[in-house]
């Protein structure tokens, strides 16, 4: 695992936990140990979380339960709302271990309505929960540059804001308990929209004959310039994506923002019918391509 040094807030050392040390986690939870902070952690392969200490110190525990126990703030990072669910609840979950105002801080990319009920069930334990999605990537956590989008009470974000400043670029309360989750939504949304016109107009300069690498360099100075030109243009144009943000989480991540869509009333065709081209790529075994990978149905 691969973490790029940082100059850390000066920030009063707290005991935290980190559950789930997947690609997120683990150098998340690395640079909670770098800033000075006492880490325990927990995985559910335990040999990841035994790697993890033998990198970084710190303590590994054999249940989210023992995790949490005695932490002032309990970090998780996992796959899906069944996943945060079993690290959480339960004789063996995090909430089991976590004593009185301690607050819980969910990285997983989840949905509003299981923020929203786990939310709840921490208020009435005298538990604090934050529902914290993150954007930026492997690197983004690597380098320690996340932007977090946080839900729930002022007084718990104001808690924790301090300590995830140790692998974030910024962390921002954008509203009450779900509102981290929904803002998540949003970026996807966004990120959808984006890769796929990048998409076709590679494509479609391609089939111009156009020098590609040259015409985004300078198309990219000006209005059409993204994070998705800068960062994935050339690979797209060399037709490279074994690496960045997998197909599979991104379809996990649009069914979110589709199920709250027909929740709420939004209208959203465009991130359905690129929720559907990233389906198509699934099938022929691109599920775990980057999401710039969206230019292979065009060529």
């Amino acid at each position: 695992m691969s973490i790029a040094s940082k100059t850390y807030e000066t920030v009063p050392a707290r005991r935290v936990a980190f559950i789930g040390l997947g690609v997120m986690g683990a150098p998340m939870a690395g640079h909670l140990a770098r800033a000075g902070h006492d880490v325990t952690v927990y995985n559910r392969t335990a040999a990841k979380a035994q790697a993890w200490v033998a990198e970084h110190r710190g303590r590994s525990a054999a249940t989210p339960a023992e995790a949490a126990a005695g932490a002032d703030i309990v970090f998780a990072c996992v796959g899906n709302d069944d996943d945060l669910r079993s690290v959480v609840l339960g004789e063996c979950g995090a909430f089991a271990g976590m004593k009185p105002g301690a607050v819980f801080v969910d990285h997983t990319t989840a949905s509003a309505t299981v923020a929203r009920e786990l939310y709840a069930l921490a208020l009435e334990r005298g538990l604090a929960f934050v529902d914290a999605p993150v954007s930026g990537g492997q690197a983004g956590a690597e380098n320690g540059v996340l932007t977090v989008m946080c839900g729930g009470d002022e007084a718990a974000f104001d808690a924790i804001r301090p300590v995830a400043m140790a692998y974030s670029r910024a962390v921002t309360r954008i509203g009450g308990s779900g509102a981290g989750q929904l803002a998540k939504m949003v970026n996807q949304t966004c990120i959808a929209g984006m890769v796929q016109g990048l998409s076709e107009a590679i494509a479609f300069g391609e089939r111009a004959g156009l020098d590609m690498k040259l015409v985004l360099e300078v198309i990219g100075k000006g209005a059409a310039q993204s994070w998705q030109m800068d960062n994935r243009g050339a690979t797209m144009i060399e037709d490279r994506f074994d690496f960045g943000f997998a197909v599979d989480w991104m379809r996990k991540d649009l069914a979110l923002v589709l199920d709250e869509a027909r929740r709420n009333g939004a209208s959203v065709p465009v991130t359905a019918l690129v929720d559907q081209f990233y389906a198509e790529l699934q099938r022929v075994g691109g599920g775990r391509w980057d999401t710039s990978s969206l230019i292979r149905r065009l060529r």
